[in-house]
């Protein structure tokens, strides 16, 4: 019997230490390590990442629009990359942002959370802006196969707020009906659900959102975005053991040296766990 999402998070988190590092191959990072950006460059960027740090950090999140522009070879990158990460003990989560309905939601679903899919991955983000509804062929094809989601609920960046923070009939804001959906999909899952929220470390005090979802909430803006560690309590409050920190730029920009890039990783998730134990 194939664990759940949540469970396999847990215990990675409790083991490598709540990192998520995400792996963002774009024109500029490229250009920083001297690589070219096309193919080659892409390959080198992509497997010196696994290299470093497939064995010791508990999560990573490709990009997977970066890969996308290559067309179908830089496609082919992802699906070798996700596979030796998995291999390798990490957990991916697929940042795809899919959003759609009915057989096309369906389709999304089956090419990143279907077992036999050459990009199966452990969780994968999704848009729910056509209505939470929208997601269940994802949500009911990660239940079948011990995957999870990550819902877009409260992002960082300004203009999610127009959308996010609007205000419904009911005197609920859109996030937080998002959250309140995830809370009725992690009801009774132990040690937590596998339906997450995207919740950014910038955004300062959330205390007037109940981020309480039994599940976890995938936290980007650490590092080059502003956010810091120590930021993460006053942010997350009581629900800060159940956040999986994203940091980019911060460890990706150390590379192409393979021990300056686990270093880096190391230091980020030392720091993680000491804010969100203290």
């Amino acid at each position: 019997m194939t664990l759940s999402f949540g469970t396999r998070l847990r215990s990675a988190m409790d083991e490598r230490g709540p990192l998520c590092v995400g792996i963002d191959p774009h024109a500029a990072l490229l250009d920083s390590w001297g690589l070219t950006d096309d193919i080659a460059g892409l390959e080198r960027f992509t497997f010196t990442v696994v290299e470093a740090l497939a064995g010791t950090v508990a999560v990573f999140k490709p990009q997977a629009a970066f890969f996308e522009r290559f067309g179908s070879r830089g496609v082919a990158v992802l699906e070798r990359a996700v596979a030796d990460l998995r291999a390798a003990g990490g957990l991916v989560v697929m940042d795809a942002k899919r959003g759609d309905i009915g057989s096309t939601m369906a389709a999304y679903a089956e090419a990143f959370l279907r077992k036999d899919s050459p990009l199966f991955s452990d969780a994968l983000t999704v848009s729910p802006y056509l209505g939470y509804g929208s997601l269940k062929p994802a949500v009911d094809l990660a239940r079948e196969s011990g995957a999870g989601l990550f819902v877009l609920a409260l992002t960082s960046n300004p203009e999610g707020a127009e959308v996010q923070r609007a205000v419904r009939e009911d005197g609920r804001t859109i996030g937080a009906t998002m959250l309140a959906h995830l809370a009725e999909e992690n009801a009774g899952e132990s040690p937590m659900g596998s339906f997450g929220a995207v919740v950014g470390a910038t955004l300062g005090d959330l205390s007037s959102f109940d981020l309480d979802i039994n599940g976890p909430l995938l936290a980007p803006g650490i590092g080059a975005q502003g956010a810091t560690p120590a930021d993460l309590p006053a942010v997350f409050g009581a629900a800060v053991r159940n956040v999986v920190p994203n940091v980019s730029r911060g460890v990706l920009r150390h590379g192409p040296d393979v021990s300056a890039l686990r270093a880096s990783a190391d230091r980020y998730a030392d720091e993680i766990r000491a804010a969100v134990d203290a």
